[in-house]
C-alpha cells in the first residue's frame, strides 16, 4: 500500500514509522524536511513542499497513491489536504487528524474525509474507559458517525450477568464482537456467558447507543452528550 503523509511532526513521523514496519511504502510532506527531519525516519521518501498545493500534491503522485495521511498540527491544513486528495486526485481514502474538538463537525465528506481521528476524544474515551464501570464509551467513529465502537465493563448488578450471549437481545443495529475477561480476549460465541465485570466491546450506531446502555446497566446514571464540547 501507498501512503503519502502530510506533515511530519512527531504524529506524522510516528505513523510513517508504523507503516514502514508494516511493509508499506510512505512518503512524508512537509514545509521543513531538511536533512535533520529526514534522518528521523530515513527510510521514507520525503518532499519538502507546502501540501495545500496543488503542484506540490501532483509532484508527490497522488493519483496513484491508496491513502492520504492528514496529520499536521494545523485543523486547515488537514480539511484542505483531505479536500484536494479526494476530489482533484480520487484518492480511495482519507485520514485527517482533529487537533480542535470544536471543529471536528467539519471533518465529513463535504470536506473529503474518510475517517477523521481527534486524539482529545480518543484520551477522554481512554480516560472513560479506564475508570467507568456500567456506563458506555465510545471508543471510535467510523465511516463519517454512521457506526461507533463502544466499550462497556459489565457491573455486577446488571440483569445480564450469567446469562448466555446467544440468549441476549441487543438492540437493533448493536453487535457484541469482543469479550475482556482477566486481561484476555475472547471471540464470543452464542454459548458464552456474561459475567461481572466483562469488557465488552460492541460495533453499534450512534441511535441504539442509549439503547444499549440502558440494556446492560439501567438506571447507573443521568444521561450527558458524549461529543466534546
Amino acid at each position: 500500500m501507498r501512503v503519502v503523509i502530510a506533515g511530519a511532526g512527531s504524529v506524522g513521523r510516528s505513523i510513517a514509522r508504523e507503516l514502514l514496519y508494516n511493509n508499506h511504502s510512505v512518503l512524508l510532506i512537509d514545509k521543513a524536511a531538511d536533512e535533520h527531519a529526514i534522518r528521523r525516519v530515513p527510510e521514507a521518501n520525503w518532499l519538502a513542499a507546502d501540501a495545500c498545493e496543488i503542484d506540490a500534491l501532483n509532484e508527490a503522485g497522488l493519483a496513484d497513491c491508496d491513502v492520504v495521511v492528514a496529520a499536521s498540527g494545523d485543523d486547515k491544513v488537514n480539511l484542505v489536504v483531505s479536500l484536494l486528495a479526494k476530489t482533484e486526485f480520487g484518492v480511495p481514502r482519507t485520514v485527517a487528524r482533529v487537533n480542535n474538538p470544536k471543529n471536528e463537525w467539519m471533518f465529513d465528506e463535504a470536506w473529503g474525509v474518510d475517517v477523521a481521528v481527534s486524539t482529545p476524544r480518543l484520551m477522554t474515551a481512554l480516560v472513560e474507559e479506564a475508570v467507568t464501570i456500567g456506563d458506555l464509551v465510545r471508543i471510535f467513529e467510523f465511516k463519517r458517525g454512521q457506526a461507533t465502537m463502544v466499550e462497556m465493563t459489565l457491573p455486577a448488578d446488571s440483569p445480564h450477568v450469567g446469562e448466555r450471549v446467544g440468549d441476549v437481545e441487543f438492540p437493533q443495529d448493536s453487535v457484541l464482537v469482543g469479550i475482556i475477561r482477566d486481561q484476555i480476549p475472547i471471540a464470543p460465541s452464542p454459548d458464552d456467558s456474561l459475567e461481572a465485570h466483562d469488557e465488552l466491546l460492541f460495533l453499534t450506531t450512534p441511535d441504539s447507543e442509549d439503547d444499549l446502555e440502558n440494556m446492560l446497566s439501567p438506571g447507573q446514571r443521568i444521561k450527558r452528550p458524549r461529543e466534546l464540547a
